[in-house]
């Protein structure tokens, strides 16, 4: 079972700027995909920004030249940064990830969701 964890969220005037981290645990062989999704109220979630191994990361148009996702392999940790926040950017954020976990031989895919974190950009 692979765990998610994130950080980073809170309270932001328009225009700053906000990190948010989401470290994964567990029994990890390989992650191939990290990615951050949100959810605004009454709406459907949405993908945000995504890192898949040996690709360029993909974000979506509403924030590209924006944010910037970026995946530290060693440590298991997928990164948000958010800068030039707009209100439209609150939302709840959740990361995802996929990949395999267990050992070689006896490996079992997985698909994990963190608890997500409160994005509010506010005046």
């Amino acid at each position: 079972q692979v765990q998610l964890v994130e950080s980073g969220g809170g309270l932001v005037q328009p225009g700053g700027s906000l990190r948010l981290s989401c470290a994964a645990s567990g029994s990890i062989f390989r992650i191939n995909f990290m990615g951050w999704y949100r959810q605004a109220p009454g709406k459907e979630r949405e993908l945000v920004a995504a890192i898949t191994s040996g690709s360029s990361p993909n974000y979506a148009d509403s924030v590209k030249g924006r944010f910037t996702i970026s995946r530290d392999n060693a440590k298991n940790t997928v990164y948000l940064q958010m800068n030039s926040l707009k209100p439209e950017d609150t939302a709840v954020y959740y990361c995802n990830a996929r990949g395999f976990s267990g050992t070689l031989g006896d490996l079992v895919s997985f698909g994990s969701w963190g608890q997500g974190t409160q994005v509010t950009v506010s005046s």
